[in-house]
């Protein structure tokens, strides 16, 4: 037996249901995993709501650690017992134990718990080729980072310091402020008292910045392209504040001759060796205290429709686990 989140229609948190299941045994390539904590993540909620469309009825969720429980035919390189994660791109992590592909599985090294790879999983791995395969930023270049003290942030924070870039972080309150600081801001700038594109410029000599990470959307995106350095990059990840819409093209050339790319996790992480390669670096970051896994607080998995509506009001801070 299992028990497992279903939705039925898009909608708020209220949307949520549970379903008690009884797991097939692992058909070709699957095994069963049985999760132990799950990650919550941004993209759980463009799913629930109707901003990512789903083939209705639906579960939720992409990140989970776990133990593989059993193999189905045709599986090789990982054993009943292994501990393993996951970050998608099939949903139904919002669950007890599933079958999953073992394709899917990204094995997790043994100094690395449980919680913490939840917590890391996917917004490590967005991390690290927002960074170095995407932006493709180099030791010295000035960035600007939106919301630096949220889950992604404060792990980009972390990462391009450790590669030796000077970051400009924007975020909404004294707290953040001192949360973007410890994860290695250089400037802090407080979005919702300062003009931050009139801040950067003046942080940047004028010049605005080659590179910007936005990852809140249509609420910064006249921020982001006023920000930006002649020639420079703005990467679009995410859409905490509205699918950016409408965009006039040529507002990039009188901004400078700009490049914008809204990239998605999936494309960079398209084959076995991208897979493995990525989380290879992203184990290598964590160790070396690049980055720190900030856990800002668990669920019970039963109460996520009560995490979703923490995360939509901005009232988490860092990762968020839910504990199975």
């Amino acid at each position: 037996m299992a028990r497992a989140v279903s939705i039925e229609r898009t909608g708020g948190p209220e949307v949520i249901a549970w379903v008690d299941l009884n797991l097939p045994d692992p058909g070709p390539g699957e095994v069963r995993m049985r999760h132990t904590a799950v990650g919550l993540n941004f993209i759980d909620i463009y799913h629930r709501s109707g901003v990512y469309p789903l083939k209705l009825p639906s579960g939720l969720g992409t990140e989970a650690v776990g133990v593989i429980e059993a193999l189905g035919e045709g599986v090789s390189g990982v054993a009943v017992g292994d501990r393993v994660g996951t970050f998608g791109p099939a949903l139904g992590a919002y669950a007890t134990a599933r079958n999953v592909s073992a394709a899917a599985l990204l094995p997790l090294p043994d100094d690395v718990d449980d919680t913490t790879a939840a917590a890391l999983l996917l917004k490590g791995c967005t991390t690290e080729f927002l960074v170095e395969r995407c932006a493709k930023v180099q030791a010295g270049q000035t960035v600007l980072v939106h919301a630096a003290a949220g889950g992604v942030g404060h792990l980009l924070v972390g990462w391009l310091k450790a590669i030796g870039a000077t970051v400009i972080g924007t975020v909404g309150s004294a707290e953040k402020a001192a949360q973007a600081t410890g994860a290695g801001a250089d400037h802090v700038i407080l979005h919702k008292s300062e003009d931050v594109a009139a801040r950067v410029r003046e942080i940047t000599g004028g010049a605005g910045v080659p590179v910007v990470f936005d990852g809140i959307g249509m609420a910064t995106w006249d921020i982001s392209l006023a920000s930006a350095a002649a020639r420079g990059l703005i990467v679009s990840y995410g859409n905490a504040g509205g699918r950016v819409t409408g965009v006039d093209i040529g507002s990039l050339a009188t901004k400078g001759s700009l490049f914008v790319t809204r990239p998605t996790l999936f494309h960079y992480y398209a084959t076995p060796e991208e897979r493995a390669a990525g989380t290879a670096r992203l184990f290598e970051m964590l160790r070396n205290g690049a980055i720190v896994p900030e856990i800002g607080q668990t669920y019970p998995l039963e109460d996520v429709a009560d995490a979703h509506r923490a995360l939509e009001a901005g009232e988490t801070r860092g990762a968020t686990v839910l504990t199975v």
